[in-house]
């Protein structure tokens, strides 16, 4: 809300931070400009929210470097983030679906920690539901002569039992002719609770625009079920 009267920076953290129940920072290349108090406005912010005993959800972009990145303001964000580890779990995300994945676990999460309830509705129980997301994340491999960094990716998929029922037998396998992603993750029977989460690590090769799909097959009372999800 466009205000005058008070140093620009405490406008934002009175209208941003004091009346909010929530906080996001997305972090992409950039860690901010420095402020009197802390080394960027939004590390002030974030800080703000912290002592005030909001709930702070920190998520950074591991897409691929433009060509003209800020190296100063990289290097600075790469500093935060390692202190910010030290302290708790960090968000990542490579493009914007993921990242409305993120938001909206978050969010979850918070509803539940608040205790605020929902409305009970008369209906049939979900059962068994899975929600499939792929994940990527980049990560230094080794150097080369001239002490430059050489990356790999990793890729996993978290699958996440949503519904309001155990999934037994519960198996991943890669499917479609000729597949380019195969799962790492261990491919024997095992059990995800309703509402818990389970990464699945993958590997992808050189297939030739095939689409990835993983099969997930379980059991659920007594009955073997299974659905494949488009994950590439």
């Amino acid at each position: 809300m466009p205000q005058l009267g008070d140093h620009p920076q405490s406008l934002i953290n009175a209208q941003g931070v004091d009346d909010s129940d929530v906080v996001f920072a997305l972090f992409g290349t950039r860690l901010g400009s420095p402020t009197s108090g802390a080394v960027s406005g939004t590390v002030e912010e974030i800080e703000r929210a912290i002592d005030q005993g909001k709930s702070v959800h920190l998520d950074v972009s591991t897409a691929p470097l433009p060509n003209d990145v800020d190296t100063k303001q990289l290097e600075g964000l790469r500093a935060f983030r390692k202190e910010i580890q030290d302290r708790g779990l960090l968000g990542e995300f490579s493009n914007l679906s993921q990242l409305q994945y993120e938001v909206w676990k978050a969010i979850e999460f918070d509803i539940a920690a608040f205790a605020l309830g929902a409305p009970v509705l008369n209906g049939p129980a979900s059962g068994v539901q899975f929600q499939v997301q792929p994940q990527q994340e980049r990560e230094v491999k080794d150097y080369d002569k001239r002490g430059k960094p050489r990356y790999k990716t990793r890729h996993w998929i978290e699958v996440t039992n949503t519904g309001d029922e155990d999934a037994h037998e519960v198996t991943f396998e890669a499917v479609g002719e000729n597949p380019s992603m195969v799962v790492l993750s261990d491919s024997g029977p095992t059990v995800i609770h309703a509402g818990q989460t389970r990464r699945v690590h993958v590997a992808h090769g050189m297939g030739g625009g095939v689409q990835d799909v993983l099969c997930i097959r379980w059991s659920e009372g007594g009955e073997a079920k299974g659905r494949e999800f488009h994950v590439g």
